[in-house]
């Protein structure tokens, strides 16, 4: 994405997690938590990712775009594949992406990326009449 700004990487907070795990202070369920919408999402939206699965080892880890804004409305809190969100970051003035990886076999899940697309213009707003200008209009 060419427009991305405001770009949050959270790997470090990845590698603490599987560092806690591997140590034993996080178990398999405290880390491979996945809810069942965030693993449909994976399956139909997520994008295949070549690496293994930091937990299980199995290389079905995908990673999935959610959007999130104001402007979005019904859209709001859904999961996105990459042309999509290039559609969208032309029609919208702003709205945050939030990129999770997920992993289908054992649930692993993270937040890996966030970052915000858009036009970056502001959306034009009629306004609103003031006490003034409705006594001129009105007379």
């Amino acid at each position: 994405m060419q427009n991305q700004r405001q770009v949050v990487d959270y790997a470090l907070q990845r590698r603490a997690l599987l560092a806690e795990f591997r140590t034993g202070r996080a178990s398999a369920m405290d880390v491979c938590d996945a809810t069942p919408q965030l693993l449909q999402a994976a399956k139909f939206h997520g994008m295949p990712d070549d690496n293994a699965c930091p937990v299980c080892g199995k290389h079905s880890l995908a990673q999935v775009s959610w959007v999130f804004g104001d402007e979005l409305k019904h859209a709001a809190g859904s999961a996105r594949k990459p042309d999509e969100l290039e559609r969208m970051a032309s029609l919208f003035a702003e709205f945050t992406v939030y990129v999770v990886e997920v992993c289908r076999a054992c649930a692993w899940n993270h937040l890996v990326l966030s970052y915000v697309l858009g036009t970056a213009e502001t959306p034009e707003r009629v306004p609103r009449p003031t006490r003034s200008t409705r006594r001129t209009a009105g007379q």
